[in-house]
């Protein structure tokens, strides 16, 4: 067997009959007829002259075709590339020049505006893929062989290239092996204790790594099922918990969940596993969905250029906070930012990580490849954390959120812990903004269920925060800004204050 990823989800294939996807509205598709569809997708491709390390960009709404066609380029030998179908032309533009594709498939309304770019590109072929079985790529594989062979890869052949991103600077293409997708899955399979008889609320979206290669790949590895929603919808998850067995969210799918009656615990009593990741959990909604379900969210850390790398225990304290213990095979180290020095227990530094799931580097970008890297071969996350006495990781957020106000360094999250737990706050977000004293002033931005003196809070923070880390100002907001997959863009409340202190 060679070390392509899809033949080893065939070696664990739970059989033809057995169901892989569940969609909302009541479709079946099986193990055998995801594969039969993988291999017409497959020779379709072949025809129109995608060959192995061929790019093949995808920027589709999620649905089963949509999954089966990563199953398809996996198998081909090519190289997966998928997009937000939101992007816009301009970013679609950079994209494409970036990865240069030899196809591209797109949602069927988005086809004018691709078609502009192929011809500048080079690209040969587009092709649509549509969410209710319409479009020309799946209309040309419908008379397609149903032949199946996997191309035989090695683990350092590329998988897929997934971009960042890039809340600074462009967005650079992260490049994932067989090997990186392989062993992640594997180790996630063993440490949440995946078996062919989960069945996964998948609301996810593909595009990322937390849906596409922790969800889909941890299902197909166990041979287990999916419930395969296209997006976060309240009705559609509470529906679907009492025929699953596990769900993987981001923090924000358990805050809206909480907020409805109907998430009970006898509604998720047969419940093994609820999953957080991509963006911090608070507390608070670790501790609230635990009194409402009995059940504790198991909290991991994850990066697009390293899938998964901890965390917290399936059988053991999944602390608050905290995103656990490395994953097998996964090291971890703090060290100070500059010298790379090692930090001892407890001490704030960077993170940095080396393992089987740590990409090749970046798509045509070899200095910000050798950027990432330490000589020792370790890869700089730019993410700020501890590990404690129990050798738990906690991050404190990413080095360029890092505020140095007066001289200190603040590290934000230490500061919204604090404003979290006040009486009336929902969540908060610390920016540092410039300020002619002291270089940056300490900011947060709240979110509150109820009105907030600015005063008060800044009052409440004295006794629990050292003088130089209490922001200078707090900013009631109806919501934070987030992207896709649920994390706070810091980089747009700095941009949108920055002439707070300066006026």
């Amino acid at each position: 067997m060679s070390d392509n990823i899809v033949d080893l989800f065939q070696s664990r294939s739970p059989g033809p009959a057995k169901t892989l996807i569940e969609t909302a509205d009541g479709r079946i598709i099986t193990y055998g007829e995801a594969y039969e569809t993988a291999a017409r997708f497959m020779a379709t491709l072949t025809g129109l002259g995608v060959k192995p390390n061929d790019r093949v960009m995808v920027k589709v709404e999620k649905s089963p075709e949509a999954a089966i066609l990563y199953l398809a380029v996996l198998a081909m030998g090519a190289v997966f590339v998928p997009l937000n179908p939101e992007y816009t032309f301009a970013e679609l533009d950079y994209f494409i020049g970036d990865a240069e594709p030899r196809v591209i498939i797109c949602r069927p309304e988005g086809a004018g505006e691709v078609s502009k770019l192929t011809g500048r590109y080079g690209v040969s072929s587009c092709l649509t893929l549509g969410t209710e079985g319409e479009g020309s790529f799946l209309a040309m594989a419908k008379s397609a062989s149903a032949g199946f062979a996997v191309v035989p890869r090695q683990k350092d052949d590329l998988a897929a290239i997934l971009y960042t991103s890039g809340t600074t600077g462009r967005s650079k293409g992260a490049m994932l092996t067989h090997g990186n997708l392989a062993s992640n899955a594997l180790a996630l399979m063993e440490t949440w204790r995946f078996t062919s008889d989960d069945i996964l609320v998948h609301a996810l979206p593909i595009f990322h790594s937390h849906g596409l290669f922790v969800g889909t790949n941890v299902t197909l590895m166990a041979g287990a099922s999916m419930i395969f929603l296209p997006k976060f919808d309240a009705d559609a998850i509470i529906a679907a918990l009492p025929r699953a067995t596990t769900m993987m969210g981001v923090p924000t799918f358990y805050t809206r969940l909480l907020k409805d009656p109907r998430l009970t615990r006898d509604l998720v009593a047969h419940m093994r596993l609820f999953v957080s990741g991509s963006a911090p959990l608070l507390a608070e909604t670790h501790r609230e969905f635990e009194a409402r379900t009995g059940h504790r969210i198991l909290e991991r850390y994850g990066m697009t250029e390293t899938n998964m790398n901890t965390s917290n225990p399936y059988d053991g304290d999944r602390v608050p906070g905290a995103v656990g213990f490395p994953l097998p095979g996964v090291e971890v180290r703090i060290v100070d930012p500059d010298s790379g020095k090692a930090l001892p227990q407890d001490e704030v530094g960077m993170v940095e990580l080396k393992g089987p799931n740590v990409f090749k580097g970046y798509w045509g970008n070899p200095e910000k490849t050798d950027e990432a890297f330490r000589q020792d071969g370790f890869f700089i996350t730019g993410d700020l954390g501890h590990i404690d006495e129990r050798g738990y990781l906690h991050l404190s957020g990413r080095e360029k959120d890092l505020i140095i106000s007066g001289g200190f360094n603040v590290y934000p999250t230490e500061v919204e812990t604090e404003i979290d737990a006040l009486p009336g706050v929902v969540e908060s977000a610390v920016v540092g903004v410039s300020h002619p004293d002291f270089g940056e002033g300490v900011t947060a931005v709240v979110v509150a269920g109820e009105p907030l003196d600015e005063a008060g809070v800044i009052a409440a923070l004295g006794s629990r925060l050292a003088k130089y880390k209490i922001p200078k100002r707090v900013i009631t907001v109806p919501e934070l800004p987030r992207n896709t997959m649920g994390k706070v863009q810091k980089n747009l409340l700095r941009e949108q204050y920055k002439s707070l202190y300066l006026a």
